[in-house]
């Protein structure tokens, strides 16, 4: 039987940052793009959810130079434009949960309860999750659940690069806060950490071969 993976993408296209001011943001190209073609290419079926069923928007920055990746994306249909309510989602139907990254999560995966409780029962079933840059935000949706688990994430010192003092939030320190054991590569480089069925890579350089050590875990 051909192996389901739920990949959940944010809602949200703009973070408030902390002077206030509304940030444009959402899914990252990238690490949507190349792991969902990984995944098909190794032979696996992909939904796309988001909290209530809207269509995402992707990060306007990450379309830059990314034709070919945003063409996939278009290619894709409703099952991108039309996902799935996130709220509504069964884990039974799923083998895994894959997390890609952008600014996104931060507004709204990060507290989604619906999310958080998918999350739980995937670690309790010991089914593959996966997440990328960004998206371990949406890890903290189960608040301490984490606590202990050996990962990787988008650094304080890349985001220092990106958002700087801007960024409303740390999702790195957050993460250790909840007890995570985050494992930092230099900024910008790719690096990924496995710990047991739980993957996950620093930044959109880590993309690819985050997606293929994920896809390794259902083969």
């Amino acid at each position: 039987m051909t192996k389901k993976i739920l990949m959940v993408l944010t809602g949200a296209d703009t973070l408030t940052l902390a002077d206030g001011s509304a940030h444009p943001t959402g899914y990252w190209v990238e690490e949507a793009a190349a792991s969902h073609r990984v995944f098909r290419a190794a032979g696996f079926e992909v939904d796309i959810a988001t909290p209530g069923g809207v269509a995402p928007t992707a990060d306007p920055g990450s379309k830059e130079g990314q034709e070919e990746l945003v063409a996939y994306l278009d290619g894709l249909g409703e099952a991108l434009t039309k996902p799935l309510d996130l709220a509504a989602v069964s884990l039974a139907g799923y083998d895994a949960i894959y997390l890609p990254g952008g600014h996104g999560p931060m507004t709204d995966l990060a507290a989604d309860s619906h999310l958080g409780a998918l999350l739980t029962q995937a670690l309790a079933a010991d089914k593959p999750i996966g997440a990328l840059c960004h998206g371990l935000a949406g890890l903290l949706s189960a608040g301490e659940a984490f606590a202990g688990r050996r990962l990787t994430v988008f650094t304080d010192a890349e985001e220092r690069q990106a958002l700087g003092e801007r960024t409303p939030w740390w999702v790195e320190s957050t993460l250790r806060e909840r007890g995570a054991v985050v494992e930092a590569g230099e900024p910008w480089s790719n690096t990924v950490v496995v710990d047991g069925n739980l993957v996950t890579g620093q930044n959109p350089q880590s993309t690819v071969d985050t997606a293929k050590a994920f896809a390794a875990k259902l083969a």
